[in-house]
């Protein structure tokens, strides 16, 4: 991974966050309220290059480094998160082509996905096996110089309006054990004849990315759209996206809570009560205090997460970490920056309101935090008997 210099980091970020300013902030609660997909703001972020981030420069990308790309996360959540969703998973499909992918699929499907031509997706989850992922049922069967895919993938980020899916399907029988060795990762493009979107979802946030249940019935997949020619190693390949993933969710986490964050505080300042601005109250002080510190805490765990995926280590731990403190944090803080509004925090007339309704889905998104402390325990335990 080349490291981005801190100017040209600065010179990004600068960027996105005058995107964010000049052209999210005022239109995103009435996408918000409205329920729609904001196909103007995502045609700005094509011509930003924000679809290509991490896609290395050869292949058209801006070839960015992982603390970079925090940062841009962060950035567009402060404005409305649901835009950092329209890349999210885009990014994890990306990364496994780049990391898994041979040669000629790097240059079919990289050089597309950085122009935002497709546009991409992880169709992974299932109805009845979330976070159990080894455990799925969506069978893809060798025919030929094609595989067969049969099974269904529920709550599908970009499901609808995206055109390119890392499809996690069963290439050998739940009998042969382990699992998850039967597992591999194709490359699906729409429009495919018998893949389907069955619903849209409805959701309490995340309101500007369409969430979908996707059928797969007898969709044919050309046999070179296997990740990198291999069977049985999809489960890896998949995981191993996810914790760019982890990364991307906790610098969102991060980017709300900052922004109900810096909402509070103004509105602490300005509102008055016995005579005095709110602010000037020891409890809302304490509050303040107790908010500020918590979302630094996340942010330097983010950050250090980035780092180290940067620098080559093995990041499980640390993102899973970042993860799980950056999200829960977040749906502290929005919550006592609703209570610092009062009723004004209530109504759907301020952003706190969608910053409250935003941050669980940073709390189940890229694996519940149920399964953050699982993945975090392990990494100790092993880590333990290592040095002992």
């Amino acid at each position: 991974m080349t490291i981005t210099p801190p100017e040209a980091r600065t010179q990004i970020v600068n960027m996105v966050r005058d995107f964010v300013k000049r052209e999210v902030e005022p239109v995103a609660a009435e996408h918000d309220r409205e329920d729609t997909v904001p196909h103007g703001l995502i045609d700005r972020m094509k011509e930003l290059g924000l679809f290509g981030i991490t896609v290395p420069e050869e292949y058209g990308g801006m070839g960015l480094d992982y603390s970079t790309f925090a940062s841009i996360f962060e950035e567009l959540s402060k404005g409305w998160m649901s835009l950092a969703g329209v890349i999210g998973t885009h990014h994890i499909l990306a990364e496994i082509v780049s990391n898994f992918g041979n040669e000629t699929q790097k240059k079919s499907f990289l050089p597309r996905m950085a122009k935002g031509d497709l546009r991409g997706g992880l169709a992974l989850t299932e109805s009845s096996s979330g976070t159990d992922v080894q455990n799925i049922s969506t069978k893809a069967e060798k025919d030929g110089e094609e595989y067969v895919i049969n099974g269904s993938k529920m709550f599908i980020s970009n499901g609808q309006n995206g055109n390119a899916f890392a499809v996690l399907a069963r290439t050998k029988p739940k009998s042969e054990e382990p699992l998850h060795r039967g597992l591999s990762c194709f490359i699906v493009e729409k429009p495919a004849y018998g893949l389907t979107v069955a619903q849209k979802l409805d959701k309490l946030g995340y309101r500007g990315i369409d969430t979908c249940e996707l059928l797969f019935e007898n969709v044919r997949v050309p046999a070179e759209n296997l990740i990198g020619d291999i069977e049985g190693v999809g489960f890896k390949q998949v995981m191993s996206g996810l914790e760019s993933g982890r990364i991307n969710v906790a610098a969102r986490a991060v980017g709300v809570a900052t922004a109900a964050f810096n909402s509070a505080i103004k509105y602490a300042q300005k509102r008055e009560t016995f005579g005095k601005p709110i602010a000037d109250h020891q409890a809302i002080q304490f509050m303040l205090a107790d908010m500020a510190t918590k979302i630094e805490a996340a942010r330097l765990l983010t950050y250090e997460a980035a780092k180290k995926k940067d620098s080559g280590e093995r990041v499980d731990l640390n993102a899973g970490m970042a993860k799980l403190f950056a999200s829960e944090m977040c749906g502290e803080v929005t919550m006592d920056a609703m209570r610092i509004h009062g009723g004004y925090g209530y109504i759907k007339g301020l952003p706190i309101e969608r910053f409250y309704r935003e941050a669980p889905l940073m709390i189940i998104g890229e694996g519940t935090n149920e399964i953050q402390k699982l993945v975090i325990a392990r990494r100790l335990l092993d880590n333990y008997n290592i040095n002992l």
